[in-house]
């Protein structure tokens, strides 16, 4: 296929050849992959700047999505792709394969940091979700920080950087540019812009911007990094969200207030217990939904209400295919007992299948379909059967159909929340924290002048 890119896109990819270092908070659809790619080809091909490049991505973008766009793409199709991924065994191979680019899952980074240590041989790196690398403490940030200053260029590609708030930015920009903009360490950039929110005596739940800090933060990344939202450049389909209010049985609300009281549910072979607020808020998501798991990994359903809920939303699509979100594996296995056409999203065929319109149900968990991935073309409904608190996956999840692409007139979002249930707060949690988001986007969107003209 020949690649004509959209204004937009040509803006990504001279940024990425103007600057060593970039952060591009493309929206969920933009093309971002194949955008970085044809930079990628000039800096091998035309400038001679670079020789040996990394992709770390989500486990299943690595497998699929950047080898697809390569072989999509005429002006793509010469370079070399080596998937470092699998086995031990297998990922050797791969290392050892001409290439021009090496694709690796984001779990392996640090046994590939200390596979090279100093003898660290990619000169650029492209981080896609750069966002997953926004946790200081996790072993796969710490791991890339170590060989950081070896890496000649870097791209971090994320639409979602900041979806619990602006505390998570600093690894992810300190992974860009080392310490230049944020500073060099998260407690500082803490306490430089950022002040106690909820706390607990001596814990600390959450960080919130002091005055000024915001616009302080957006000021410092300027020069580093662009947003773009969809919505700006794209001619996107209507999206409509729906929250569907699940009533719960009184035998099953009182068995939620129990364990929300009690911290604990009593049965004769296993109770349901809690130990902390954290334990608490999971089991009560679970029973929320229809089940939970006792102390002993018993499944204990409570009720079928959310089921009955989702049988109505299925009779009303009248066959059109519906993607089902679950969050347990509970939740997954009665959903597959009492639908018999739905299908789990597990391999690659199954993706194939769903976008040729041949599974009429396909039930997905959003950590697994929520990067990456396209689905737009196999429908346009969407069920949360099971709420997350991530913004980050949530709206990842949904944009694997409301994308560009999606043929249909509009993508229906159905929120199934059960009244008087933690799921209320969670939808109330995830509203709040994509206000919060657009507003640092907004703050660094690229204003050119050659496409407002």
């Amino acid at each position: 296929m020949i690649y004509q890119p959209h204004p937009y896109q040509e803006y990504a990819t001279n940024r990425i050849l103007e600057q060593k270092a970039v952060g591009l908070f493309l929206d969920l659809g933009l093309g971002k992959t194949v955008a970085t790619l044809t930079a990628i080809d000039q800096l091998l091909y035309d400038y001679f700047e670079v020789s040996k490049v990394l992709v770390i991505a989500p486990l299943r973008v690595a497998q699929k999505t950047w080898p697809d766009e390569v072989r999509k793409w005429d002006h793509l199709k010469h370079l070399r792709i080596s998937k470092v991924l699998g086995s031990e065994k297998q990922r050797m191979a791969a290392l050892r394969a001409q290439a021009d680019i090496w694709i690796i899952n984001r779990e392996n980074v640090e046994w590939l940091v200390d596979l090279y240590g100093k003898d660290w041989p990619f000169d650029m790196v492209v981080i896609d979700e750069l966002s997953s690398f926004k946790s200081p403490k996790a072993r796969r940030f710490r791991a890339l920080r170590k060989v950081r200053p070896m890496i000649k260029r870097i791209v971090g590609l994320t639409g979602t950087p900041a979806s619990n708030g602006l505390i998570d930015l600093w690894s992810q920009i300190y992974l860009l540019d080392q310490g230049k903009r944020l500073g060099k360490t998260v407690t500082g950039y803490r306490n430089r812009y950022f002040e106690p929110g909820k706390r607990n005596r001596t814990v600390i739940f959450t960080w919130e911007p002091k005055p000024g800090a915001e616009e302080a933060i957006y000021k410092h990344l300027e020069d580093l990094c662009i947003s773009m939202s969809a919505e700006d450049w794209l001619q996107m389909p209507e999206r409509i969200d729906r929250v569907i209010e699940v009533q719960l049985s009184e035998e099953a609300q009182a068995k939620y207030d129990q364990l929300e009281r009690d911290m604990l549910l009593p049965f004769t072979a296993g109770d349901v217990t809690a130990d902390s607020m954290a334990v608490l808020s999971n089991k009560l998501l679970q029973l929320a939904n229809g089940a939970v798991y006792d102390e002993n990994g018993v499944v204990r359903e409570i009720h079928q209400a959310k089921i009955e809920a989702l049988d109505d939303v299925l009779e009303a699509a009248n066959g059109q295919p519906v993607l089902v979100f679950y969050a347990y594996q509970h939740d997954r296995d009665r959903l597959l007992a009492h639908i018999p056409m739905a299908k789990e999203l597990e391999t690659e065929q199954d993706i194939d299948a769903w976008n040729q319109g041949k599974i009429q149900v396909l039930l997905a968990h959003p950590a697994s379909a929520g990067h990456g991935l396209n689905l737009q073309s196999g429908g346009h409904i969407i069920v949360w059967f099971g709420l997350t608190w991530s913004l980050e996956l949530y709206q990842q999840a949904n944009a694997r159909l409301y994308r560009q692409g999606q043929e249909e007139k509009s993508v229906i979002i159905h929120h199934l929340v059960a009244v008087g249930t933690i799921d209320e707060d969670v939808m109330r949690a995830l509203v709040g924290k994509e206000i919060s988001q657009k507003a640092l986007l907004d703050a660094i969107k690229a204003r050119i002048a050659l496409l407002a003209a």
